[in-house]
C-alpha cells in the first residue's frame, strides 16, 4: 500500500510541475536530451517560427523525472505551461518527428485559438 501511495504521489508531483512550467511566450517547443546523446539532437529546434525554443540537458536537475521523459530526445509543446503535444525519439535514441511536422502542430494550437 505505501509503494502505491509513494508511485501516485511521484506521478501526481511529475504531472503538476510539467503542468505549471512557464515560458516566456504562450508557445514553447522544448527539446529534452543529455549531454552524452548531443549528436542526436535536432538542428532545427531554433528554425521553429511563432514559437520561443529550449533545449533542457536532463544530465543536472529533475528534469528527467519532472517531465517523464524515458527516451531522449524529447520534444514537448506546451501551451500557457502545459504539455499539449509530445514527440519522442526511437529506439535509436534519434527523432523521427521532422520539422514540419512540429511546426504544424504549432500552427494548429494558433490556428485552434482563433
Amino acid at each position: 500500500m505505501r509503494i502505491l501511495a509513494f508511485l501516485l504521489l511521484l506521478i501526481t508531483s511529475g504531472t503538476i510541475i510539467a503542468q505549471t512550467y512557464e515560458c516566456d511566450e504562450d508557445i514553447c517547443v522544448i527539446e529534452f536530451n543529455a549531454s552524452w546523446n548531443s549528436a542526436n539532437g535536432v538542428d532545427w529546434l531554433e528554425k521553429l517560427s511563432d514559437v520561443e525554443s529550449k533545449r533542457i540537458n536532463i544530465d543536472e536537475g529533475s528534469w528527467q523525472t519532472d517531465f517523464s521523459i524515458v527516451v531522449i530526445p524529447t520534444i514537448i509543446i506546451f501551451q500557457n505551461g502545459e504539455e499539449v503535444e509530445r514527440f519522442q525519439a526511437n529506439i535509436m535514441m534519434t527523432m523521427e518527428a521532422t520539422k514540419k511536422e512540429v511546426q504544424d502542430r504549432v500552427d494548429e494550437i494558433i490556428m485552434s485559438d482563433f
